[in-house]
């Protein structure tokens, strides 16, 4: 990889990694257990912890620089990985739910400059901030499991910064940066298999700031008591975002694993 695809590749990576998430969005991750017919609790509220280990591809382009393809690995990504946090949450009641999640990632990369006259390293740090917050109902609902259809915003806010250190320029910086906001709206489900196993899955698609802004996953998920579940699948996300030379058009996907606990 070289120097430029290197620091160009931490700016597009904290844009992405922030969406990035319906395991964040409309997780089935926090879809609560099945209430039994004759519960008396009117609601209940799920959090999840979760973690995607998602590959980047596509295209993108910040500071007026020419637009790159980015191809990489989940390991690629890890390496200029400083901090990140990402979680869901679900409010139920009967039919209806409001659905939420926080994802805030922050990464970092650096590089020398080959001949280190008018700086000897440029430094690259971003970080995204990505917050869903949505309404659900549910369309089929049974002691197996529900249908719901969603409806939402998705807000995105992006800031990368360029530092330069040593040689003439030392001391010197730039930033850009965007923010945005995307209408979305789709299905997820979730089914018991047995009383310990279930699927769910989710589908999302939207534009408003962005082109377009899609979501789609598959899980299984373990219940191990009325508390806590588990649940492993796949999933994929992509965004195509273009303003005044910013440019994010990607696909980001791979496996995710979370845990939901109930109350």
């Amino acid at each position: 990889m070289t120097r430029y695809h290197k620091l160009s590749l931490a700016a597009a990576i904290a844009m992405m990694l922030g969406s990035t998430a319906l395991a964040a969005d409309v997780s089935p991750l926090v879809m609560p257990q099945t209430a039994p017919e004759d519960s008396t609790e009117d609601w209940s509220f799920a959090a999840s912890p979760y973690f995607w280990a998602a590959g980047l591809s596509g295209k993108t382009s910040q500071f007026g620089l020419p637009t790159i393809k980015i191809d990489s690995s989940f390991s690629d990504i890890f390496q200029n990985l400083d901090f990140s946090f990402m979680g869901a949450a679900e409010l139920r009641h009967e039919r209806f739910s409001v659905i939420g999640d926080f994802m805030y990632i922050k990464l970092s990369a650096d590089a020398d400059t080959p001949f280190g006259l008018l700086t000897k390293e440029v430094d690259v740090q971003s970080e995204t901030v990505t917050g869903l917050l949505g309404v659900g109902y549910a369309v089929l609902d049974s002691d197996r499991g529900h249908l719901d259809v969603v409806a939402g915003i998705r807000v995105w806010s992006v800031d990368t910064t360029i530092s330069l250190n040593g040689g003439f320029l030392d001391g010197r910086s730039t930033s850009d940066g965007a923010t945005w906001v995307d209408g979305m709206a789709g299905f997820r489900g979730k089914y018991d298999l047995t009383e310990e196993w279930f699927i769910s899955g989710w589908g999302l698609v939207g534009t408003g700031g962005a082109n377009v802004d899609w979501d789609v996953a598959a899980n299984i998920g373990y219940q191990f008591n009325d508390t806590f579940s588990a649940v492993a699948g796949y999933r994929a996300l992509g965004v195509n975002y273009r303003n005044d030379g910013f440019v994010f058009d990607t696909v980001q996907q791979g496996p995710i694993l979370g845990m939901t606990v109930r109350f």
